[in-house]
């Protein structure tokens, strides 16, 4: 009776997370959250995307102010690495003006909650960073704001500013892929790495495969991302049509943000929230 095979299957921990369950494992990764936004009454979502590693303006300028102190005393005392550091951490003071960007789009989301009775919640990734300042943004109204977190090797801890029941943690980035897109009705993606990117690009896709329906795609920093890809030059090459330039655009500021998703539903016809799923 205490062997492994006398336990039953929901109670057998090893069996549950061994390869011949995995599929078990995608339905329960996908059911938790998705009871739970039911049962919340979360129906429609602006989904932001964002870089963890840019950081609100005091945190960059106090790493800018420690590399410079260090560079100022004797060269024989610098670490390896010491100019490439700190040439970063400049490049990240330049981009933290995005974090207040960010924080006010939140702002103005949140502000949509009360509005509208419970149906639109701001969700971000639920880290630190951009995902942060937009979830801030959302908390200072008092606002529901919703973090997508996921299992990393290193961990990545949720952001302070989730609202308590709304911080949810997948193990599979296919699930939580699914769980940014299912209500969302815009994607707004301020500057980042491979994760941003990895998002970004795979919000376009489908929308240009017609897979999901079309929304608001919008890039925030215009010149950030013209120097990460360039979708002219995919054009000139034959890859992606002409008119797939027009599945994204770009914005500076928050106010610009929610006008323009205002604008894309006003011209189609369409309510932000009460829609059809």
């Amino acid at each position: 009776m205490r062997s492994p095979e006398y336990r039953r299957a929901d109670e057998d921990i090893d069996y549950l997370q061994s390869e011949d369950t995995r599929g078990v494992r995608l339905q329960l990764d996908y059911l938790k959250a998705e009871r739970l936004l039911e049962h919340h009454r979360i129906k429609h979502s602006i989904v932001v995307f964002g870089s963890t590693r840019i950081p609100e303006p005091k945190a960059a300028q106090r790493k800018v102010a420690e590399l410079e102190a260090v560079q100022n005393g004797p060269a024989e005392h610098w670490p390896s690495g010491l100019e490439r550091d700190l040439r970063i951490a400049r490049r990240l003071l330049d981009k933290s003006h995005y974090y207040e960007v960010a924080r006010e789009f939140g702002r103005i989301v949140g502000a949509q909650e009360q509005t509208n009775g419970d149906k639109l919640a701001l969700v971000t990734g639920g880290g630190p960073g951009l995902m942060e300042a937009a979830n801030r943004g959302a908390h200072d109204m008092d606002a529901t704001t919703v973090g997508l977190n996921i299992t990393l090797p290193h961990e990545q801890f949720p952001n302070p500013y989730l609202t308590p029941g709304f911080c949810f943690r997948f193990h599979y980035f296919a699930i939580r892929k699914l769980h940014f897109l299912l209500r969302a009705r815009a994607l707004v993606i301020f500057p980042g790495g491979y994760g941003t990117l990895d998002e970004f690009f795979e919000a376009l896709t489908l929308i240009q495969t017609r897979k999901i329906a079309p929304m608001p795609l919008i890039l925030v920093g215009e010149d950030y991302w013209r120097g990460a890809f360039d979708p002219e030059f995919l054009v000139d090459e034959g890859v992606i049509a002409p008119e797939d330039r027009d599945l994204f655009w770009f914005a500076e500021t928050a106010e610009e943000i929610w006008e323009d998703i205002q604008r894309w539903y006003a011209r189609a016809g369409k309510s932000i929230v009460d829609q059809e799923e």
